[in-house]
């Protein structure tokens, strides 16, 4: 942090899917001013925008656009503010998901999520180990070793593109980690990944607190 400035505010999206709280805990931890926002005009001054998600691709799109996050996170990714997706946020940055056809996702980054390989439980339900892409740098995960531990909950994953910035081994490599330009995400829970997971939420936090600070809407 900037030795005498504000800490950065980071709107959390509320859309009333699984427990948020924790998700703002740990960025509050990680040194962020973080907050739940389940009003869409409360998104515009964020400085970064957190998407956590647990359970159903589809149920999860279907809770995101009925409150209008949807289109508030949209606006926030077109205007280049750092955003993070957690766990089915980050499938929800892909089109679409094989676990409901007729659900989308937000778009914003190319790709099907697709369910786990063959042979091995689903869900997945443990601490893995991230695998580095080589040459392919994180700004998300400098704080990161090569082969950090961190904790996974989930039955899909995207596919592996050049937005991959880590992987994990689980009946074969499966996305963990994404990256483009302001766009993050992460497959596993970094809330519950001990001092990794705060490590790599206190990267997110710093580049909040380096972005412009967009413009409010002026009142009405």
């Amino acid at each position: 942090m900037i030795s005498g400035a504000p800490a950065p505010r980071v709107a959390v999206l509320d859309y009333g899917i699984g427990n948020l709280r924790s998700a703002e805990k740990a960025l509050q931890r990680a040194g962020a001013t973080a907050c739940l926002v389940s009003d869409p005009d409360e998104v515009a001054g964020a400085a970064g925008v957190v998407l956590p998600g647990v359970g159903a691709f589809g149920r999860c799109a279907k809770a995101l656009s009925d409150t209008g996050l949807a289109v508030a996170a949209l606006d926030a990714l077109s205007r280049g503010v750092p955003f993070l997706g957690i766990c089915v946020g980050m499938q929800l940055l892909y089109e679409g998901s094989e676990e409901d056809a007729r659900a989308t996702g937000l778009g914003v980054l190319p790709g099907t999520v697709r369910r786990l390989p063959a042979g091995v439980k689903h869900p997945q339900m443990q601490w893995n180990r991230l695998a580095r892409v080589p040459g392919r740098p994180s700004r998300l995960l400098e704080g990161v070793g090569p082969q950090e531990w961190v904790y996974f909950v989930h039955s899909f994953a995207p596919e592996i593109s050049d937005d991959t910035v880590a992987t994990c081994d689980y009946g074969g490599p499966v996305a963990a980690a994404c990256e483009r330009h302001n766009v993050f995400g992460v497959q596993f829970h970094p809330e519950k990944s001990g001092s990794a997971g705060i490590r790599i939420l206190a990267a997110f936090a710093a580049m909040c607190e380096a972005a412009p600070r967009p413009a409010t809407p002026a009142a009405k």
